[in-house]
């Protein structure tokens, strides 16, 4: 029963929290202009100045851990081709193709990931979490982007250097990771102003960013093919993690470093899932089906591996 009540402490108040947003939402105390303003704020500001704050204050080499960062990556590359390649053995439409694989392996590790993390492992966690997910958000969006534009790829549109470089390079969740990663790499000191005001301005990202999934959420995009949304949402926050898990227990990764693996293997489909599909010719329906619903039964499956986790000492 206590287990049962600690891993109740770390899952509820992250779904209590996007629960409340979508209460606002239905109240009417916050509108879509709000949350717009709200997930470019956290998007741009809030959670770039969060990993630039938890990474550059590190030290580098006892949060790093190359092997980790190796396998989580490798795995977002065998979630994309056995989605890919599923969904291309099942003869599905080149839009839907896109969606269903982008919505199998690549999730919300920047809203919900961390907020899992944090709430488990704390601090040391939520610094552990922010460092490999400077390596696997690059990766992730190159894999997405291939997933969306490979199925077009005969429609003779080819994509500038430009288009990458825009989608890649010039993330603000990747060039604070890397300046957050070099600032620790290099030891260098905090001026004691900037790390107050960093401590101060990066605890509004958390909270803001479940607030917005949760008045963003809407039943109604649970709409269009639901047993194919359901199949992507199983692959993403069923296999993914078991297939973590095990190449990460292969590669004799321990501790805490397997436990944030694992959870930022199983975050739920991100939110821009749907904003890419809109962009790159992809099944948005699908895509917002598949965010919903992996976000909802995420509560689920995130119990369940902390259970697992707790009850072999993780």
């Amino acid at each position: 029963m206590q287990l049962f009540w600690e891993i109740l402490n770390i899952v509820l108040p992250v779904f209590l929290i996007i629960g409340l947003g979508y209460a606002l939402r239905r109240i009417g105390l916050i509108d879509a202009d709000f949350l717009f303003q709200t997930n470019r704020l956290v998007f741009y500001v809030a959670l770039p100045l969060l990993l630039f704050y938890k990474i550059g204050t590190a030290d580098f080499y006892t949060s790093f851990n190359g092997m980790l960062v190796m396998v989580s990556c490798l795995v977002i590359v065998i979630g994309f081709a056995l989605s890919y390649g599923y969904a291309s053995l099942r003869g599905y439409a080149p839009e839907t193709r896109g969606a269903f694989s982008q919505g199998a392996f690549r999730g919300n590790l920047a809203y919900m990931g961390l907020a899992i993390v944090f709430n488990a492992y704390g601090e040391d966690g939520l610094t552990r979490a922010g460092i490999l997910m400077g390596f696997m958000v690059p990766v992730l969006n190159f894999c997405a982007i291939f997933a969306l534009l490979l199925p077009h790829s005969g429609d003779g549109e080819n994509r500038s250097a430009s288009f990458w470089l825009k989608h890649l390079a010039l993330n603000p969740l990747i060039i604070a990771c890397v300046v957050g990663i070099a600032w620790s790499f290099l030891n260098l000191a905090m001026p004691v102003v900037l790390e107050r005001s960093l401590r101060v301005a990066s605890g509004m990202t958390l909270p803001l960013a479940l607030l917005a999934i949760g008045g963003s959420f809407s039943l109604k995009k649970l709409r269009g093919d639901l047993v194919m949304a359901f199949l992507a949402t199983f692959f993403k926050i069923g296999w993914m993690p078991l297939i973590a898990c095990g190449l990460l227990v292969l590669a004799g990764v321990q501790g805490v470093d397997l436990a944030v693996g694992v959870l930022m293997a199983g975050a739920p489909a991100a939110t821009a899932n749907y904003i890419m599909a809109h962009q790159l010719k992809g099944d948005a329906e699908l895509s917002g089906s598949i965010v919903m619903m992996s976000t909802l039964l995420s509560a689920v499956t995130y119990s369940i591996a902390l259970y697992l986790m707790r009850i072999t000492g993780l």
